[in-house]
């Protein structure tokens, strides 16, 4: 299937929704990594979602620019075009934006996807983030207005993250401490802020304990239950039931059970990026160290070129990536899902 239209997205977290399950939206790094994505989805029947970050998008602009827009169109034109041979649906996203690259990466995007739309066709991304959690809650959601009438405009939702996610990202980090916590007022303050769907409809990346990365258990500790507070509040002075679309960020190493609670409590999306990186990567170490002798021209040998070449060990690391995306599928419990 084609990249979803917007109508399609929009149907897509509607059933997510309305069903309690969300889409594992997978970060990817390359051409190898998105196929390894799409494959994942289409072996679990799933919709999914497929996102770039700002230090993915730059790697894909090459080192020798390191343009974030460049490898952020390139890898997207890219899928619009494979992404027809798989049958299911993927949006294309954008993740974690701060303020000081807004100029460099997502208002770019969002004007190119606007000219594409005014000339009659989709947008290039379906939706794009803008991470202010770095900021006040006031200034953040100044900018947040300003980019969901863009983003409106181009037919492209709008996710923002209101409070922070602790650990570390493409060089973004905050402490783990009670700041990773939204209150109910932060979300009343959101929704006064930018509308509940009337200005545009945007993704909510409130905090409930969450933690980027790598973390042992017990070191973070997850309140998945606070998004069904936040609903609550908002409801309550709105008069609109389950008024928000919520993203799970920092997902890996979470438990089954806080999986579940955080999609009976409104989840429709959940990032997973660390997971999928060591999958990818641990098959490609195991090949390296099984054929030492055969990737490297050891004591003046000729080496193994069917061993080093990357297309030998890069079949592995798709496949082990596809696997781990089958597997969030099922625990976000989007198998068998996809529109048909």
């Amino acid at each position: 299937m084609p990249i979803a239209t917007p109508e399609v997205y929009n149907e897509m977290l509607d059933r997510a929704k309305a069903g309690k399950f969300a889409y594992p939206a997978i970060n990817v790094t390359s051409s190898q990594t998105l196929h390894a994505a799409l494959r994942g989805f289409a072996e679990a029947e799933s919709d999914g979602i497929v996102q770039i970050s700002t230090g993915g998008a730059e790697f894909l602009g090459g080192q020798h620019k390191k343009d974030m827009v460049t490898g952020a169109v390139a890898l997207a034109e890219f899928a619009h075009i494979v992404a027809e041979k798989y049958d299911v649906n993927i949006a294309l996203h954008t993740d974690h934006c701060p303020k000081d690259k807004l100029d460099g990466y997502v208002r770019p995007l969002l004007a190119l996807s606007k000219k594409r739309v005014d000339a009659g066709l989709n947008p290039l991304f379906q939706s794009h983030m803008w991470d202010g959690s770095a900021e006040t809650l006031a200034d953040n959601l100044a900018i947040a207005q300003e980019l969901l009438e863009q983003a409106r405009a181009a037919k492209i939702i709008l996710e923002v993250e209101i409070t922070p996610t602790g650990g570390e990202e493409d060089g973004v980090s905050h402490e783990i401490n009670d700041s990773l916590y939204t209150t109910v007022d932060d979300a009343i303050r959101t929704a006064e802020a930018l509308g509940l769907g009337e200005k545009g409809r945007y993704l909510l990346a409130a905090s409930f304990g969450n933690v980027h990365g790598v973390y042992k258990p017990g070191n973070v500790v997850l309140r998945p239950e606070l998004l069904k507070e936040l609903n609550e509040g908002v409801a309550a002075k709105f008069g609109k039931t389950s008024p928000f679309d919520f993203v799970f960020h920092g997902g890996s190493g979470s438990t089954e059970e806080e999986i579940l609670t955080a999609l009976e409590n409104g989840v429709i999306k959940m990032n997973l990026d660390t997971d999928t990186q060591y999958a990818f990567t641990r098959p490609v170490a195991d090949h390296m160290f099984r054929n030492y002798d055969g990737v490297l021209k050891v004591d003046g040998e000729v080496g193994n070129k069917k061993t080093y070449d990357p297309r030998t060990w890069g079949k592995l690391a798709e496949a082990s990536m596809a696997q781990r995306v089958v597997e969030a599928c099922k625990n976000l419990r989007s198998t068998g899902t996809r529109i048909k």
